[in-house]
């Protein structure tokens, strides 16, 4: 794998991070913060290692099952904010759930992906496309006309397949589950660095 562009993130600022999006939930459900809460928020947002400008997606699972998952592709504000933005929008805008509930807070597992630069990958055709394709280890962004979505690296556990995984995200994208082999369709990868509650180093 390729390292990524930018310097990986030291575990225990992954922490902070996790800590940072279970606190910025805690508070938008008013559950009530302790002063060394605040101080833990306080402390990621102003944390110089998590200043960068990154791209990131926080995901939600509740009893292994998705609960919520919202980010975007674009580098575009420094990564605590854009965890503590998508963590709240996770929780309260993804349309494919309901709003998450104070009395869910303690049930749910909270994911966050730090991404790399989305690249465009050139293939000279499907099958090229298949062998180029990495499962496990890439992001894959599909596009056509004014269609487009995402799957993180870790919807392979879900998906290993790689014409399943391409099937799937073109239905996702609201295009035909073959439309990933029209010379028309446009593939970006990115990579990942993956911080999940209750994961260990």
């Amino acid at each position: 794998m390729p390292p990524m562009a930018d310097p990986p993130i030291p575990p225990a600022k992954g922490e902070l991070l996790l800590r940072l999006a279970r606190l910025t939930l805690a508070e938008k459900l008013k559950c009530g913060l302790t002063a060394a809460d605040e101080d833990t928020r306080r402390a990621a947002l102003e944390d110089p290692a998590l200043q960068p400008v990154r791209a990131t997606f926080v995901t939600l699972k509740r009893g292994g099952e998705l609960r919520g998952c919202i980010g975007t592709l674009c580098a575009c504000e420094p990564l605590a904010e854009s965890v503590r933005r998508n963590a709240g929008n996770a929780a309260f805008c993804d349309p494919r759930f309901p709003s998450l509930t104070a009395t869910e807070l303690a049930g749910v597992t909270i994911e966050v992906s730090v991404l790399s630069e989305p690249r465009r990958l050139e293939a000279s055709g499907a099958q090229d496309l298949l062998r180029r394709l990495r499962p496990g280890v890439d992001g894959v962004v599909l596009r056509k006309g004014g269609a487009g979505a995402t799957f993180l690296p870790q919807v392979w556990e879900q998906l290993p397949r790689t014409e399943d995984f391409l099937k799937h995200l073109c239905l996702k994208a609201g295009l035909p589950r073959d439309a990933w082999r029209d010379a028309g369709t446009e593939v970006s990868t990115y990579q990942v660095q993956h911080f999940e509650e209750g994961e260990s180093g």
